[in-house]
């Protein structure tokens, strides 16, 4: 009996003070995996190239010593199975202090399924997991673990969907503009002869007060975008996210090259795999490389991505997913900012006691609880659950 609480005690205070955390015999003894299915906040939504009701959740959470850790993804119903067969035989009895082999592991089982895609998001989630459960057996917040380059990182809201009315669009960007949010972004493309009026008018409504981003989501053919890119820079706009598809690479070099100086071209959100954002660099194809926690595989290859950043000289952005990013992006320092999102921003806030909110322009993660500081509101988050697993 003496020795079971001996053992007891040395494993707790291993876990409070990180000491030889590697050959501790913690082991994940659960997981749970859940899809949520949210409707949106009007009819419908739509950018340059998609529309939409509602916006899926993919919701892992892994449990070990009493403790849980969460991570979420922003994907298909799909996405779910393969992290439940990922959890099943990859994550549930292993220890979720080694992280870098669960990943790998994660690699190796994705390979017949077709990695790109679902089955990305699904690693991420799951992945995203296991550093908010790391970080919570360890008592720290997750920028604590990681360590920080920053306090806080600006926010850009985006939103202004092709869906809006231009009373509409100009009331949300305005109103951000109006809380102190410095950069906006709207969509555009899907009526490409209506989007340099309505940018007037944004620009017109903004006053100075904010810098107009727009975001064609590869609508674009590339003759297109370089005419419209002399449009918008003469209006002031200084970012142009994916003007044509982000598997154009010569598109996009030719607008790196080509776009008025003020203004500069992101893509990146679509990287679900390491390769593509090298794929990005070789190219030129980027003057802001944008990554997205839900979909690269998770916090392990968002630190990567960062990395690369610092080492080739490209700003990083945060593609959505605000509460999760803004941790990473006050550890990463080739960060510039955050999408604030509408749709997460709202969802987070929905389902999640913790979500994050803008202050001022900024996001400054809580410090104050362990991991990445969300609790899953679980009655409220039901009402939309589509399925769910026990592991």
């Amino acid at each position: 009996m003496l020795r079971r609480l001996r053992v007891t005690f040395e494993r707790r205070e291993c876990l409070t003070t990180g000491a030889n955390v590697s050959n501790s015999d913690v082991k994940i003894s659960s997981a749970r995996i859940s899809v949520f299915r949210i409707p949106t906040d009007q009819p419908e939504e739509s950018d340059g190239t998609a529309v939409w009701d509602s916006t899926t959740v993919l919701l892992v959470e892994l449990t070990a010593e009493d403790t849980t850790g969460l991570g979420c993804s922003y994907t298909s119903e799909g996405a779910a199975y393969a992290a439940k067969e990922f959890a099943e035989k990859d994550i549930k009895g292993k220890n979720p202090f080694n992280i870098p082999s669960l990943h790998t592991a994660l690699g190796i089982r994705a390979r017949n399924m077709g990695k790109p895609g679902a089955v990305a998001t699904a690693i991420s989630a799951i992945d995203i997991a296991l550093w908010d459960l790391k970080a919570r057996l360890l008592k720290l917040p997750l920028l604590d673990l990681l360590g920080r380059s920053r306090d806080w990182i600006p926010a850009y809201g985006s939103g202004g969907f092709t869906s809006y009315s231009e009373k509409q669009l100009i009331n949300q960007l305005a109103g951000w503009a109006s809380d102190g949010i410095r950069q906006v972004k709207m969509k555009i493309g899907r009526n490409p002869n209506d989007d340099v009026s309505r940018a007037a008018a944004v620009v017109k409504a903004l006053n100075g007060r904010a810098e107009l981003f727009v975001d064609a989501n590869g609508a674009y053919s590339r003759k297109q975008a370089l005419l419209k890119a002399e449009q918008f820079g003469d209006l002031g706009v200084t970012w142009f996210e994916e003007p044509v598809t982000m598997n154009d690479r010569i598109g996009l070099h030719l607008m790196v090259e080509r776009a008025p100086a003020i203004m500069n071209i992101a893509a990146g959100e679509y990287c679900y795999v390491l390769d593509d954002v090298k794929d990005l660099i070789d190219s030129e194809a980027i003057d802001v490389l944008q990554a997205d926690v839900t979909r690269c595989g998770g916090i392990s290859n968002f630190i990567k991505i960062s990395g690369v950043c610092e080492m080739y000289h490209y700003p990083l952005s945060a593609h959505t997913s605000p509460t999760v990013h803004a941790t990473l992006c006050c550890f990463a320092t080739a960060a510039i900012n955050v999408e604030y999102f509408h749709d997460h921003v709202r969802i987070e806030h929905m389902i999640f006691d913790g979500a994050i909110t803008a202050r001022d322009g900024m996001l400054q993660p809580d410090t104050t609880r362990p991991g990445l500081g969300l609790e899953l509101k679980r009655a409220d988050a039901d009402k939309f659950k589509r399925a769910e697993w026990q592991i």
